[in-house]
């Protein structure tokens, strides 16, 4: 288990200098920050098929990191550029967090004020810290005092009856004036707190992008990205027309072939690597090396199911995937006979 030491902690903040991509912050296209879909495997695969996107972390309560859960901060240092996400609700607990992230070469520290799930409810953080904009304001300054990395917001249009643009304009300008936050990610839907599961959530409320694009012409000067139901490259493209950056959740995670179009089509950049077989075959070293220390198959490759997403063979790749990779002993053969289906 990885150690937090006091020194951490409590030493004053220094600049962060891990990450020779901090350039490409805030990014425009980004990788949303997904429960027990975002760790350190998946965004490792994510990497191969886009250099310039920033990946986000799983969110992580400052409860589990600041008692014995350091172990869901450790990543690749290929994994730049970034973002950790910060579940947290107390100022000084979200300022240790952030200083923490710092030291381990994060390149960016997210408040997460948009999830509408039973159990953060109950913990007093996420989308129901919208109806507390003060304190927000308060988190926000906190970490911005303790370290030089930005420190930015995802968030929702609204909660429950709290859904006017008033409403959503007070809460940005409160968090950039009294918190000092220069980027919002902003969920384009309003989120139900009770009634709704987190998984409705993402559905039943009406998108309302008007709302998002109307926050840039009043903040002229913010960051804002846009996230939710963006599902093609043609979808972010229309989105930076107005907004200075673009979020995809769940495509991105069941059909991530369309990554290794974002660097040529979003940044003008070359693709790092012009094929799916290009990119299992950059993907087995990494896992050779996981193997040896005590990684399971299946915890790398559940997150490359949908690799061959819309393409002849794919069923079987997913087949043979799921069969075999958790099998004991199950090594990058598994791999290889798999991407057999494909090429045949």
């Amino acid at each position: 288990m990885l150690k937090i030491s006091a020194e951490i902690i409590n030493s004053p903040s220094s600049t962060n200098s891990s990450s020779e991509l901090a350039s490409f912050l805030p990014s425009r296209f980004s990788v949303a920050p997904m429960l027990n879909l975002t760790d350190r495997h998946c965004r490792f695969f994510l990497r191969q098929l886009s250099r310039r996107a920033l990946l986000y972390t799983e969110m992580v309560t400052t409860g589990a990191l600041l008692h014995g859960k350091g172990d869901d901060l450790i990543f690749n240092e290929e994994e730049h550029p970034l973002a950790l996400q910060l579940g947290g609700n107390e100022p000084k607990e979200l300022a240790r967090c952030a200083k923490i992230a710092q030291h381990m070469g994060y390149d960016e520290v997210n408040l997460n004020v948009g999830c509408p799930s039973a159990r953060v409810q109950n913990g007093r953080f996420g989308a129901c810290l919208m109806a507390e904009t003060a304190l927000v304001g308060d988190c926000i300054a906190a970490m911005r005092e303790a370290v030089s990395l930005p420190i930015t917001v995802k968030t929702r249009i609204g909660i429950d009856m709290q859904d006017s643009y008033e409403f959503l304009y007070e809460f940005i300008d409160t968090c950039a004036t009294k918190g000092g936050c220069q980027k919002f990610i902003i969920h384009a839907r309003k989120a139900w707190l009770n009634g709704l599961s987190p998984k409705d959530n993402r559905k039943i409320p009406p998108l309302d992008y008007e709302r998002v694009y109307r926050l840039k012409h009043d903040f002229p000067l913010l960051q804002i990205v846009v996230n939710g139901g963006i599902t093609t490259l043609h979808d972010a493209i229309t989105h930076l027309q107005q907004l200075d950056g673009v979020m995809i959740g769940r495509e991105a995670y069941y059909n991530p072939g369309l990554l290794m179009r974002v660097d040529s089509e979003l940044f003008s950049a070359f693709d790092p690597l012009p094929t799916q077989a290009a990119v299992i075959n950059a993907m087995l070293p990494y896992i050779e090396y996981e193997l040896l220390h005590g990684t399971t198959l299946i915890k790398i490759t559940r997150h490359m199911l949908g690799l061959f997403q819309g393409m002849p063979g794919a069923k079987h790749w997913r087949r043979y995937l799921s069969e075999y990779a958790n099998h004991p002993g199950a090594d990058t053969d598994v791999l290889i006979k798999a991407l057999s289906y494909i090429q045949r």
